[in-house]
């Protein structure tokens, strides 16, 4: 499947905004490796990039089209550079942060923290239970 013309502009321009040239860079292809099977294995679908003045490496095997790995090394590429130059993170980083984040076992303190609130909560629902009705046959 081509890579539509305006993605591949796209990405021409974000490469001249951060000043990655193709002189730059250092492009290998690489046999694959993984799910795929004997296709993937032979052919040289993996695409190794070095961006020589900042020192990134790029390594995508995401398809099975050498052109779109090609397309999709130099986008991640881009989004190094970018996260390098403007010391900003990723939407993978940010990813990785969160899922960080929400494994990370909680301290003692808001553990019992969290504990005493569901306790107060629960004691709040327990006052909305309907009174008790006596029977007036007794």
């Amino acid at each position: 499947m081509p890579i539509r013309k305006e993605k591949l502009d796209a990405l021409q321009k974000k490469m001249e905004e951060l000043g990655i040239r193709e002189d730059d860079l250092i492009e290998k292809f690489i046999l694959g490796s993984g799910k795929g099977g004997q296709k993937v294995n032979k052919t040289a679908s993996c695409v190794y990039l070095k961006h020589i003045p900042s020192q990134i490496e790029v390594k995508c095997q995401q398809n099975r089209s050498r052109e779109m790995n090609r397309f999709l090394a130099r986008r991640e590429l881009c989004e190094q550079l970018a996260s390098k130059v403007y010391q900003e993170k990723t939407a993978k980083q940010q990813m990785i942060e969160k899922i960080r984040r929400q494994k990370k076992k909680r301290s003692r303190r808001a553990k019992e923290k969290m504990l005493q609130e569901k306790k107060k909560r629960s004691e709040v629902k327990s006052q909305r239970a309907m009174p008790k009705q006596e029977d007036p046959d007794v």
